[in-house]
């Protein structure tokens, strides 16, 4: 009797500790899904290499474009921004301000094409933050008339912030810059 009488009253006693206290993952969140880490690492990277490469442009060559009919410098920025906006947009559910493609002729004003920048790497990271692996996994619409995961459509946009920097570089080379972070390796060669 003494032994049913132990087991019963440690059993009550877990039942009232279960009951009077939060669950370990309430107090431990679960961390964000490794993709998201690994996602917002690339969006740092990408970030400080498209704010150096701008950084390198002077003001002037803000409104150079190689051809008639193609973005100038600073609108490959502003694309770029504007494209964060609009994942931004998805991630959250919310509606994306302005009219699409506006943003990149909005302005050639250096500062404020950094700026903006900036502001629409920082929008994204603090929504993709916010991502679980099954909001991750789930499908959306794309603006392009596809249908792919969340997941799909943030790497998509990431690829695409490179190609943009990628048309960055060969602008400024076109100018006579060379990227900052080339700059440093060849006068380390």
């Amino acid at each position: 009797m003494h032994k049913f009488n132990s087991i019963f009253f440690s059993v009550v006693i877990a039942a009232v500790l279960l009951v009077i206290t939060k669950p370990v993952s309430a107090l431990n969140p679960p961390s964000q899904p490794v993709f998201i880490q690994e996602y917002l690492g690339q969006n740092e990277f990408i970030l400080g290499r498209l704010t150096e490469m701008l950084g390198a442009m002077s003001q002037d060559q803000m409104s150079w474009a190689p051809a008639e009919g193609v973005r100038n410098c600073g609108e490959i920025y502003l694309h770029v921004a504007e494209a964060n906006h609009m994942l931004t947009s998805f991630m959250t559910g919310a509606e994306m301000e302005g009219e699409r493609g506006a943003m990149e002729k909005s302005t050639t004003d250096k500062d404020e094409i950094a700026k903006m920048l900036k502001d629409s790497f920082t929008a994204v990271n603090e929504a993709a933050g916010k991502l679980t692996e099954e909001e991750l996994n789930k499908m959306v619409q794309t603006p392009f008339g596809m249908e792919m995961s969340m997941r799909n459509f943030m790497i998509s946009l990431l690829a695409h912030s490179h190609e943009h920097l990628g048309q960055g570089i060969a602008y400024a080379r076109m100018n006579g810059v060379t990227p900052p972070w080339s700059e440093k390796q060849e006068g380390e060669g």
